[in-house]
């Protein structure tokens, strides 16, 4: 097997855009403070346009939104989309992408692309998802049999290829060296993304380790990645208070331009709104002109409370992983906004999806019955259709609150949304 990449940087960044670096990166343009809310609308400056916030951003892991074109998701109203380090650091490489003119052209997108810093791919990789975690599932085998971590180290994470079982590195300067080749808008400095069940005394060791790992990232951003390229920093500390709050104070006052709040949230809801209020607190101030970013979120109700918590942007796979698995977002919180199709019960339905919904399920007419036969039948068309849906009604979602809190009306549209009433 090939060792590990020499981590000494050998890709040059690929041609600046017409735009420049932003003078203002983020606009705060209206807050709603009543109820004890931090929640702000604002509008997020990149060198490839502009994201207005509160804002969900759609993965497009591989380089795409599975299943959709780029015109389809500019479309349904989103301004950005996350593209993965690590796969396509593994898949096709930043070198191929690099000379066929970064990211946004290999995929054909034009507007802003964040990517991730490949740490939570590593986190999974040796210790499952916190799912996995809670229910005691298997961990750490990887896909295809080959993934693995082989060690962590100060360098960097060395792992097993999931694709081929080669060895690989991946250093907070790979990391940045490949966010830099890609040539995306905003980049994540790489950290370690600790298990949420691990004691006090391994969070705080990992979490130093990140932040001279953030250090790292940012000496070798200010000296190869092209100046237009925005810094998130991570903050970790899992769930401990005083981990957390210090981390925040320590990003936020580092040299990175936004935030970015990692790891593991906690075992329930209940404790990971609380964690994620601990660092928006922390987050006010002098830093508040930082925009703030909440990793791997994507719930309905999640959602609302982390705008109300101060969360400008989110990103999480649940709406096109649910579309692709014939699950559809209706406004019935009772069933966690979900409907499952692949029910017999929806066989002879001649209901829409969601009434009044302004995706192409539901515009064109189609039936709860013949979404249901075309996921059954495992037809392309059905994953299409529900990914469409899923991501249109996250989009009204947040379209909702962002206009809510520019309108002082967010306590009102937050228990509508909560309450499962859609305009």
């Amino acid at each position: 097997m090939p060792d590990a990449p020499d981590p000494t940087p050998s890709l040059d960044a690929p041609p600046r855009p017409a735009a420049e670096r932003p003078k203002e990166v983020f606009r705060i343009v209206a807050r709603a403070e009543e109820d004890g809310h931090r929640a702000r609308a604002g509008v997020l400056t990149t060198a490839h346009g502009e994201i207005r916030t509160p804002g969900f951003v759609p993965l497009a892991t591989k380089a795409t939104v599975r299943g959709m074109l780029p015109s389809e998701i500019r479309d349904l109203g989103y301004d950005i989309v996350l593209g993965n380090t690590f796969h396509l650091m593994l898949s096709p490489g930043a070198e191929h992408i690099k000379e066929r003119g970064g990211l946004h052209e290999f995929m054909g997108w034009d507007g802003p692309i964040i990517t991730d810093s490949g740490g939570f791919q590593v986190f999974s990789m040796g210790h499952g998802t916190v799912a996995d975690e809670i229910k005691g599932r298997t961990k750490g085998k990887g896909l295809r049999g080959h993934g693995r971590i082989d060690a962590i180290e100060e360098q960097g994470v060395r792992f097993r290829s999931h694709i081929d079982g080669s060895k690989q590195l991946l250093s907070p300067e790979r990391s940045m060296e490949v966010q830099a080749a890609l040539g995306t808008d905003l980049a994540v400095v790489f950290d370690e993304c600790t298990p949420f069940n691990v004691d006090r005394e391994y969070t705080a060791r990992s979490t130093e380790r990140t932040h001279r790992w953030l250090e790292r990232c940012l000496t070798f951003h200010e000296q190869h990645a092209p100046d237009w390229q925005l810094v998130y920093g991570i903050v970790q500390g899992g769930v401990y208070q005083d981990l957390r709050v210090e981390a925040t104070e320590l990003v936020a006052s580092s040299r990175v331009d936004a935030v970015a709040i990692g790891g593991s949230l906690g075992e329930h809801k209940d404790q990971m709104n609380e964690v994620v209020g601990w660092a928006t607190a922390a987050l006010g101030g002098a830093h508040e002109r930082k925009p703030r970013h909440l990793l791997g979120i994507g719930e309905i109700d999640d959602l609302v409370r982390g705008v109300e918590q101060g969360i400008d942007t989110f990103d999480c796979a649940m709406p096109t992983r649910l579309g692709r698995h014939g699950m559809a977002l209706v406004p019935d919180p009772d069933k966690r906004w979900r409907v499952d199709l692949n029910q017999a019960r929806w066989k002879t339905s001649d209901e829409p999806i969601c009434e009044g919904c302004p995706c192409p399920a539901c515009a064109h007419g189609f039936t709860r019955a013949y979404l249901r036969y075309l996921v059954h039948t495992k037809e392309l068309l059905g994953m299409r259709l529900l990914t469409q849906h899923n991501l249109a009604f996250v989009s009204r979602v947040m379209q909702r609150l962002r206009q809510s809190i520019i309108d002082g009306r967010l306590t009102e549209e937050a228990a509508a949304i909560r309450g499962g009433i859609m305009p």
